[in-house]
């Protein structure tokens, strides 16, 4: 389910804390989204993703740190913004706690499910943008598309899942898609 749960007030973070266990959201300006199970692509496009980040980070001896979901993203030090983007990349280690990541990650990927759709393309796009990620992937496996916003640069581009991607953040770092088998 992608629209939110209303309330007369404002959720805020202890709402997320004091959800049962296992059950996942995400709580955007207040608003408070339920998260569902993701599929089986789904995830396997998470790994295969978070693989091949963190053998580049590795082999370039890298300070930058690749985190999936489920990992608790503090965008804003106001307690009601909260969320699990599918990949994390924070190359600012100061930005790590016990609890996640306080501030914008400098790279994050986001895969499409059909629950979710509304939320990546939109609501996600603007929060990302505003707090200061530098690059945005969406990955949509239905579509066979993948958009980069490349935050800095002020840049869009799609790519299908046979094409090569360089990302904005490294010089020097090119994912061949192909080698990501759907």
């Amino acid at each position: 389910m992608d629209s939110a749960i209303e309330k007369t007030k404002p959720y805020t973070i202890y709402d997320i804390y004091d959800l049962p266990e296992g059950q996942r959201a995400e709580l955007i300006d207040g608003q408070l989204y339920m998260m569902s199970s993701p599929g089986r692509m789904h995830q396997k496009l998470v790994k295969d993703f978070t693989f091949f980040i963190e053998r580049y980070i590795r082999d370039h001896h890298g300070e930058c740190e690749v985190y999936p979901a489920p990992f608790a993203v503090f965008l804003h030090s106001d307690k009601e913004t909260y969320v699990e983007p599918d990949i994390s990349v924070i190359c600012d280690k100061q930005k790590l706690t016990d609890e996640g990541c306080n501030g914008a990650p400098d790279w994050i990927i986001e895969v499409v499910s059909p629950s979710s759709r509304q939320r990546d393309y939109f609501k996600k796009l603007l929060l990302y943008s505003a707090a200061g990620v530098r690059e945005y992937w969406i990955a949509d496996i239905g579509k066979n598309r993948i958009t980069v916003y490349d935050f800095e640069r002020d840049t869009v581009e799609e790519y299908s899942f046979s094409d090569k991607i360089n990302a904005g953040i490294w010089n020097d770092f090119e994912l061949d898609l192909s080698m990501i088998l759907l």
